[in-house]
């Protein structure tokens, strides 16, 4: 009897990963599709960029050695000058190696619009030489196409606030998707096994035999990377998942490190128009091997940069984030106040900084972002070849039903 029911519990289990897995293909199938190819679109966004802009990238001005950069409120007056955007400057990107041009940016977010376009007015980049001040190119963020890659990726080209779960709950489905389908590959028996781990075949196989050996042999060595990419994707969609991976790794903290509500130190009356370049100078001292370090431009005088002093994010690696250093400077004298490198880090803060890189496979440079783009090409095609296999069962079926009338 007990035999029996051992027996019996695998089948049952087995039954319901398969209607699970088709209901949730059929349903999900054209989202899931959508997603990991806009997915595999961006893992080379660097590199392209990299490539299609090298000439602005690099400033190539003669005898920089004999030469001083610009204080910064001077380059972003003369930016201003040339490019007369009616919004202000939001932030600059500068490069520890002083042959890189810096890159000025727009940026304006309008939560209550309810679709990207509308969401952000403005999303520009300019690269300017940093000892003349002469911007070398713009380039409209906002409407480029890695942009717009990465917002329907991100929220089907909706608003944030909300777009987010509308890619998260089919992508919590895919999870479901991903565990039962595992069930569904696991061999029954050693004949069965050796089909499911190669392809064998040959000229007299037919094509449902090869997409079928295509949806489960691909699917099964690509399920672990796709469970990774799943889960730091859900990272962005759902706070209760940011919130259990530093919990799970930081071993039990519950409060993340915020440092921005540290209060200046010095009077009102220290603010002048070279902190930034104090500021500026002092991270390329402190951090000469570094790749670049961002600042919030802010404008003191009007005190209207969105938190109390001046924060700097430091990335240390030219083709990952989570390497990186948070500093805090006082907004008024452009003393450090607080300084934040890996080190400082527990596992839990490595970990959270880490995701963005895991998800589009960054973390380790090209050979990571070349497994990230394999998988979502693969899990793109799961929707297809998972189709391909229901409607020719179905077919099948439904001539066996003609028949036999």
């Amino acid at each position: 009897m007990k035999k029996h029911h051992h027996k019996k519990k695998p089948g049952f289990f087995k039954k319901w990963s398969t209607k699970l897995h088709l209901w949730f293909g059929l349903s999900i199938g054209l989202l899931i599709f959508i997603i990991s190819i806009t997915g595999a679109l961006y893992v080379f966004k660097d590199e392209v960029e990299n490539y299609t802009r090298k000439e602005y990238i690099y400033h190539n001005e003669k005898n920089i050695d004999q030469k001083q950069i610009l204080p910064i409120r001077q380059i972003e007056k003369l930016v201003n000058e040339q490019t007369k955007e009616k919004y202000p400057i939001h932030w600059v990107n500068i490069p520890i190696d002083s042959k890189m041009s810096y890159q000025f940016y727009w940026y304006e977010h309008q939560p209550d619009q309810w679709n990207y376009f509308d969401e952000f007015p403005i999303y520009k980049l300019a690269y300017v030489n940093p000892y003349t001040g002469k911007v070398l190119q713009t380039y409209d963020e906002k409407n480029g196409f890695f942009a717009i890659v990465k917002s329907i990726h991100w929220s089907f080209l909706l608003k944030q606030d909300w777009g987010t779960y509308v890619v998260g709950i089919p992508v919590i489905i895919f999870l479901i998707m991903l565990l039962t389908g595992i069930v569904l590959w696991w061999p029954k028996n050693k004949s069965a096994r050796k089909q499911r781990f190669r392809f064998q075949w040959k000229d007299t196989t037919q094509w449902k035999r090869k997409n079928y050996d295509l949806h489960n042999i691909l699917g099964f060595y690509s399920s672990i990377f796709a469970l990774i990419l799943t889960i730091t994707g859900l990272f962005y969609a759902f706070f209760v998942v940011q919130a259990s991976i530093y919990y799970i790794f930081s071993g039990g903290e519950t409060a993340y490190p915020d440092f921005s509500k540290i209060t200046t130190k010095a009077p009102i009356e220290m603010r002048n128009e070279g902190t930034l370049d104090k500021i500026s100078d002092k991270v390329k001292e402190l951090y000469p091997h570094a790749y670049g370090f961002s600042m919030d431009l802010g404008h003191p005088h009007l005190d209207d940069h969105e938190h109390p002093n001046f924060e700097v994010y430091v990335k240390h690696l030219s083709y990952s984030y989570h390497k990186s250093s948070s500093l805090i400077f006082d907004e008024n004298s452009g003393e450090l106040l607080h300084r934040h490198d890996p080190e400082d880090k527990n596992f839990g803060e490595k970990t959270v900084a880490a995701n963005y890189d895991i998800h589009v496979g960054a973390i380790l440079g090209l050979p990571t972002k070349i497994i990230a783009f394999i998988v979502s090409v693969i899990i793109a095609s799961m929707p297809v070849t998972g189709f391909l296999i229901w409607y020719g069962r179905r077919k099948k079926n439904n001539n066996f039903h003609k028949n036999l009338k």
